[in-house]
């Protein structure tokens, strides 16, 4: 039992570096490929790095690995050993592959590199969080603010970062160029967002029904799904009724409501999406 667990625990150390550097190459490419050359700087210290490219021509990959190993420094006891390696790590490489990328952009619009440098710049980032990372010391530096001083959340301390570099941009760039900058922290963001949480591609599905103990067996019987039961008092009518919650892919959806419609066509049905599944018959629920 040991062995197994000590072998299942170096498989997901595995996947989580493998994560976080496959996270590193994606998001430093958005770089050299889409930001720099339009002149995005998507807030946070990699946005000052790109800053001070654009005034200088420092490149952003050294300067931004400058200015985070101070605050990893900072950061190294109060964040616990395991994640602040794993960042460090993760802006070592994140850092390097913007330099090492000597590859002709992709495009010069601005708009088409806002969008798809946001859009590979938040797949690489949300791999490497998914990976127990981060690529800035800003984040740990929020996370030692907030434990401090509880009023001031962690994302509005990085929101007041990136507001700020926002207005550097505007100033030394164009204004143009930060309304960009904008766009690309909103549109990275939710891809982040994406990554970390999936695609909501199964469905929870609650069902309200007088033949709760059919609708439930034949969606085990038939969908091969499981069916939790509830039991529920109508605020209206007083009637006691047992509410079935049963997690679903999109292409089991109509097999459910027929089934359902087959047995209890009074039934009453509502359906959402689920951000992220975990357990049996979807994705695993291990982790470190």
């Amino acid at each position: 039992m040991t062995s197994f667990l000590k072998a299942k625990g170096n498989r997901e150390r595995l996947i989580a570096y493998a994560q976080i550097v496959l996270g590193c190459i994606i998001g430093g490419a958005a770089y050299p490929l889409f930001l720099v050359p339009n002149n995005i700087a998507p807030g946070g210290l990699t946005g000052i790095a790109t800053i001070l490219n654009y005034l200088w021509g420092w490149p952003v990959g050294v300067t931004s690995m400058v200015l985070n190993l101070p605050l990893f420094l900072i950061g190294w006891k109060a964040m616990g050993r395991v994640f602040v390696f794993r960042s460090l790590i993760a802006t070592l490489l994140f850092s390097a592959f913007i330099d090492l990328f000597q590859v002709p952009p992709l495009t010069d619009d601005i708009l088409l590199g806002t969008v798809y440098g946001a859009l590979a710049l938040g797949l690489g980032l949300g791999l490497i969080m998914r990976g127990g990372a981060t690529t800035g010391g800003s984040d740990m530096v929020a996370r030692m603010v907030h434990k401090r001083f509880p009023i001031v959340t962690v994302g509005a301390f990085l929101f007041a970062i990136d507001c700020a570099v926002i207005l550097c941009a505007a100033f030394t760039m164009s204004a143009r160029a930060a309304l960009y900058a904008l766009i690309c922290i909103f549109v990275t963001a939710k891809a982040v967002d994406l990554v970390l949480a999936g695609m909501g591609s199964a469905k929870a599905c609650f069902i309200i029904t007088k033949k709760s103990d059919a609708v439930s067996g034949r969606i085990m019987r038939e969908l091969d799904r499981g069916a939790t039961l509830i039991p529920a008092l109508g605020a209206f009518s007083g009637e006691s009724r047992m509410v079935i919650i049963s997690v679903v892919t999109r292409a089991e959806v109509l097999p459910l409501k027929r089934i359902v419609r087959e047995e209890d066509e009074k039934s009453f049905v509502f359906i959402t999406d689920t951000h992220e599944t975990l357990g049996e018959g979807f994705e695993s629920l291990g982790g470190e």
